[in-house]
């Protein structure tokens, strides 16, 4: 049985901080000890394990792949709601959708979707501007256990604040029964949107071109050289001219050095 009182010591911080950043990107301070501590003690307790220690040798093991990415999905911190960040949404909708030539298709990607809010705003506005012509939303992230609730697309109604009420109308259908209290992204655009597992720090195979990328608030948590990484691995995906997101929180400064900024958090690659 797990003490009450048992803690992560230097030495096992020192293990996990290499274990987040080596897997996640993700730069740990000191001040994240007890995030890690409140977020792993159910699952020390569930594995009937008595340290971190213990717990971070399992993770360690070839053939506990699967607790291991329970174990990160729980460092990952993955606060999101539709419609955040609505500036974005509306360069979208007045630079890019309204001014698409005739035939192109649009292609965005959600780079770090976490539980499905981001891509299904996008899919609603694509949806609303462009109705039934090709186009297409990618999203992924690092957390199969977000990606599950994702592919789903069955949210808390307390989730809807945000969404037009057009929205919730035409691609909402609100829980009735035991339901009652959720609603479900509407199947027709739920299949519109496809999800992968992805790593951000692993060169992507080729899934581009996309005209849009969002890489909102997941920047924060990586160091310089990461974040260097991270935007190398996607910079092929985006097509020339295409725009890249950011969260407001968020900047490229110093970080690359071949994308034009248009407003803050948002980029253009050189193109036309």
């Amino acid at each position: 049985m797990l003490p009450t009182d048992v803690s992560i010591n230097d030495r096992e911080f020192a293990a996990i901080r290499e274990l987040a950043y080596r897997l996640a990107g993700i730069s740990m301070g000191p001040g994240k000890k007890a995030l890690i501590e409140s977020r792993w003690r159910k699952r020390l307790k569930a594995l009937g394990l008595g340290s971190y220690r213990e717990y971070v040798q399992l993770i360690g093991r070839p053939d506990r792949r699967e607790e291991l990415q329970t174990a990160i999905d729980l460092l990952t911190t993955n606060e999101t709601y539709f419609f955040r960040e609505p500036r974005h949404f509306d360069h979208l909708r007045d630079q890019i959708l309204k001014r698409r030539a005739p035939g192109v298709k649009i292609r965005i990607w959600s780079a770090a979707c976490s539980s499905g809010e981001e891509p299904y705003s996008i899919a609603m506005l694509l949806a609303d501007v462009l109705g039934n012509v090709e186009w297409e939303v990618m999203a992924s992230d690092l957390s199969t256990t977000v990606l599950a609730k994702a592919r789903a697309g069955h949210f808390p109604m307390t989730r809807a604040q945000g969404v037009p009420e057009q929205y919730l109308r035409d691609h909402c259908l609100k829980g009735t029964g035991p339901q009652q209290g959720t609603m479900l992204i509407a199947p027709g655009l739920r299949k519109r949107v496809q999800f992968m597992h992805l790593n951000l720090l692993e060169t992507p195979p080729q899934l581009g071109p996309f005209q849009v990328i969002f890489l909102r608030n997941v920047m924060i948590y990586f160091d310089l050289d990461t974040k260097r990484k991270v935007i190398a691995n996607l910079l092929p995906q985006l097509a020339p001219g295409g725009f890249l997101y950011v969260g407001h929180s968020e900047t490229l400064n110093g970080v690359v050095d071949n994308l034009d900024q248009v407003s803050a958090a948002i980029y253009r690659k050189a193109g036309p």
